[in-house]
């Protein structure tokens, strides 16, 4: 940032942004991009969300890598500091993955998680 504060970082892999973008495509929505969120529930206190959406925020952290964006609003920012944003194929899934180092805990599936 140019005043020379620090921002939460949060990464997006090349697969993800990737994938977010031929999602965007497919969806006849070039210009969307991808919203993170983190929301209180799921089995282990806070869950993280995937969203298309048209434009980001005002406040929101926006991520542009090559033709994908990702948007993370400020309240979701601050429990995703320090992560990265990931494309995950296997055999019986794909799916968004966030490797989150503030996490102590998570749930099987990967899409909640606690903090200490």
């Amino acid at each position: 940032m140019p005043d020379g504060s620090t921002m939460p970082s949060f990464r997006v892999t090349p697969r993800a942004a990737a994938e977010v973008a031929d999602i965007a495509a497919r969806e006849g929505k070039p210009g969307a991009g991808l919203r993170v969120s983190v929301s209180a529930g799921g089995c282990s206190g806070f869950q993280y969300g995937f969203v298309l959406d048209d434009q980001p925020q005002p406040d929101d952290l926006v991520i542009e890598e090559g033709a994908a964006k990702v948007f993370v609003d400020p309240v979701s920012l601050d429990l995703l500091a320090g992560s990265e944003l990931d494309w995950n194929e296997a055999l019986i899934a794909a799916h968004f993955a966030i490797r989150n180092p503030q996490a102590v805990s998570g749930c099987g599936c990967g899409a909640s998680f606690a903090i200490g």
